[in-house]
């Protein structure tokens, strides 16, 4: 993984030391919080219902055994023994003392972490897949593009002040598993008609209060292009992106707003006026970043493992195939029956560093579905691997199905949410695995926001909750069909909203319509387009 330079050093160094003075200004009623607010902002600083949040990067979600355990250190000496991995794949502290939060930074920074650009209207952390560099699929390693965004967007002085947040996402395999259609910018590698590999440009998609879809304005770019192209969409955002209606601010409403075809045409324009002077990679610079990110050695000879049902429920659904002979991908849901969904304790985190650093090459990925994996683990100690894992509680095997549900904080924490999303999803899995439904279905994706910000991407889920406020009361609607990975779509709601006890009770009767009627390797969306809603509808609103 990729090791900050001098340069990167410094940018820390120089953040933290101003965001001490900063502090101890607003705690000496120098600053007011309102004064204060665009200043803590821009180092990761919420306030939320309780308490101050703070957001920590985690680039690309790539973190080493090292880092892991400084976040466990955080969490058990400055929060309450845990930590939120987020769908934008980094991790949250939802108890910090402000006081304390320098004092953080200068902690994750001697680790080479920080809190830069995980708030305001600045261009974001940057996502991919997590099984980038270890997927079987795989074209070409997303992950030295990212480091490349990285490097690029971090304090970026034309773009510190857009209209609004901006992401980007990059994807290294034809199964999208980066969700670049629902990114302001997406981002796909793939090889032209000459073998050479570029990227597909996607521009304009998003969730929130106007789910849209991203477009296609590039099929090919190549790939020492790829900052200079990004350039010149963020200038056309930027200049033409508006201002004066913060929830028409997104570039997806300016896509919408122009069309795509003159989007398109006004970022050629920018582009070809910028040739010459314009941001083009060198060669040597993207062998440089790329050297950091060299594929692993094989492991050893699988030797005997365990053979119990156990055992082999877990790797038959947590446990992915690897582009290396010998070396697995094991994910670690943090979705234990009941659980907070992307929660981990301190202790949990500093087992599976030491598991990384026993048997996976000491490296850990956080992904956007809350969830951590180990991307270069030896086949041979698979066995081990489970062992551990199942005394530590995080061997529950569903990934990737019904109760593998993706939540946001919502109203136990967030300022902004009209509804609880935890508990909903808390009820939701239990239900899930007395039912016993995740045996019965195949892979299923169940996300629940509790407000229209969408942070918990339930316009993307086959099936998805939004809660909202209705006079008061907590009420949440049900959708139908999303789908984040692979080919974008959005939901449909499906009927008149729920009770939280309705809600809980209506996930589950969609789930159960759908195990009891897919054909032999039918996904959930199949399933929907052959029958139509009319089932699921009878399950949850009766006849």
């Amino acid at each position: 993984m990729y090791k900050y330079d001098e340069i990167d050093r410094a940018v820390l160094d120089a953040r933290t030391a101003e965001f001490r003075e900063q502090v101890h200004a607003r705690l000496s009623g120098a600053l007011s919080e309102d004064e204060f607010k665009p200043l803590r902002l821009m180092n990761g600083v919420y306030l939320q219902l309780h308490a101050y949040m703070l957001r920590v990067a985690i680039p690309y979600g790539v973190l080493s055994s090292e880092q892991l355990r400084s976040l466990a250190y955080v969490a058990r000496t400055y929060d309450r023994g845990y930590g939120h991995f987020t769908t934008r794949q980094n991790i949250q502290y939802n108890w910090p003392a402000l006081v304390d939060i320098p004092d953080v930074l200068d902690h994750l920074a001697g680790v080479q972490m920080h809190a830069i650009q995980t708030s305001g209207n600045t261009i974001r952390n940057t996502t991919t897949d997590p099984f980038a560099g270890a997927a079987a699929d795989e074209i070409a390693d997303p992950r030295p593009w990212c480091e490349l965004i990285r490097q690029w967007s971090t304090t970026h002085p034309e773009f510190t002040w857009l209209p609004r947040k901006f992401k980007i996402a990059v994807t290294g395999s034809p199964e999208d598993r980066a969700a670049i259609g629902v990114h302001d910018i997406g981002l796909r590698l793939v090889l032209n008609e000459a073998g050479e590999t570029g990227f597909e440009v996607h521009v304009g998609g998003g969730q929130g209060r106007t789910p849209v879809v991203a477009k296609i304005i590039r099929d090919f770019l190549p790939q020492r292009e790829l900052l200079a192209y990004l350039t010149s969409i963020l200038r056309v955002y930027n200049l033409e992106g508006r201002r004066d209606n913060m929830y028409k601010a997104r570039i997806k409403i300016l896509v919408d707003a122009m069309g795509p075809d003159a989007f398109r045409e006004a970022v050629e324009a920018e582009y070809a006026a910028s040739r010459g002077r314009a941001l083009t990679l060198p060669v040597e610079e993207i062998e440089r970043v790329s050297g950091y990110f060299a594929p692993p050695t094989e492991g050893d000879a699988l030797t005997n493992t365990p053979t119990g049902s156990a055992f082999a429920r877990w790797r038959a659904v947590n446990v992915k195939s690897h582009k290396v002979k010998n070396r697995a991908i094991v994910v670690i849901p943090l979705k234990a029956p009941g659980a907070t969904p992307g929660d981990a304790s301190a202790d949990q985190m500093d087992l599976i560093a030491d598991i990384a650093d026993r048997f996976a090459l000491s490296e850990i990925r956080v992904s956007k579905e809350q969830n951590l994996v180990l991307p270069y683990v030896d086949k041979a100690a698979l066995g081990s691997v489970f062992a551990l894992l199942d005394e530590a509680g995080l061997a529950t095997p569903n990934a990737g199905r019904a109760s593998d549900i993706v939540a946001c904080p919502g109203l136990d924490y967030c300022n902004l949410a009209n509804a609880r999303s935890i508990p909903i999803a808390q009820a939701i899995s239990t239900g899930l695995h007395e039912a016993g439904l995740d045996e019965a279905t195949g892979d299923l994706t169940i996300k629940i926001s509790g407000c229209i910000n969408a942070c918990g991407h339930h316009h993307v889920a086959n099936i998805g909750l939004l809660g909202v406020d209705k006079a008061g009361v907590e009420v949440y609607q049900l959708t139908l069909g999303g789908v984040g990975d692979g080919q974008a779509a959005i939901g449909k709601i499906l009927g008149p909203g729920l009770s939280a006890d309705d809600a809980v009770t209506a996930v589950i009767a969609c789930v159960r319509v759908y195990a009891e009627h897919a054909q032999a390797q039918e996904t959930f969306i199949q399933t929907l387009n052959r029958l139509g809603t009319e089932p699921f509808k009878e399950a949850v609103y009766g006849a």
